[in-house]
C-alpha cells in the first residue's frame, strides 16, 4: 500500500513539474501572439497560468488516450494515426482558446478576442508538432 501511494504521489509530481516546464514554452509562444493580435502586452502571468491549465489537462488527455490505445512507448506512429488522439487533440484546442480567452485580460484590462485565443493555441500547436516531428517522436 505505501508503495503504491508513493508511486501515485510521485506521478502527480512529475505530471505537474513536466506540464509546467511544456507551459512555460507554451506561454512564450502565446505571449508574442497576443501581443501581435492584440497590438499590446498581456499580462504574462495570467498568460502561463493559462497555458499550465492547458497542458495539465492536455497531458491527462493525450495520457488517457494512449493508455486506452496501449501505446505508451515509442514509436508513436499508430497512436497519432488513431481517432481518439485526434477527437482528444481537438478538444484539448478547444479548451485551450477557451482558457486563454477566458483567463488573460488585454493591457486596457479587457478580455482578448477569441481570434486572437484561436491564433495563439494554432501557433502553439504548429510549433508543438513540429518540434515532436524534428525529434523524431512520430
Amino acid at each position: 500500500m505505501t508503495a503504491g501511494l508513493l508511486t501515485l504521489l510521485s506521478s502527480l509530481v512529475w505530471w505537474v513539474l513536466y506540464s509546467s516546464i511544456g507551459a512555460l514554452f507554451c506561454a512564450l509562444i502565446a505571449w508574442v501572439v497576443l501581443r501581435w493580435c492584440e497590438h499590446g502586452p498581456p499580462v504574462f502571468n495570467r498568460v502561463y497560468l493559462a497555458c499550465l491549465l492547458w497542458t495539465l489537462a492536455g497531458a491527462l488527455m493525450v495520457g488517457g488516450v494512449a493508455i486506452h490505445e496501449g501505446h505508451v512507448a515509442p514509436p508513436y506512429g499508430a497512436l497519432l494515426a488513431s481517432g481518439a488522439l485526434r477527437l482528444a487533440l481537438v478538444a484539448d484546442m478547444l479548451l485551450g482558446v477557451v482558457l486563454l480567452w477566458r483567463l488573460i485580460p488585454r493591457y486596457d484590462a479587457r478580455r482578448i478576442r477569441p481570434a486572437s485565443a484561436c491564433l495563439a493555441v494554432a501557433a502553439v500547436m504548429a510549433v508543438a508538432f513540429g518540434a515532436a516531428t524534428s525529434l523524431g517522436m512520430t
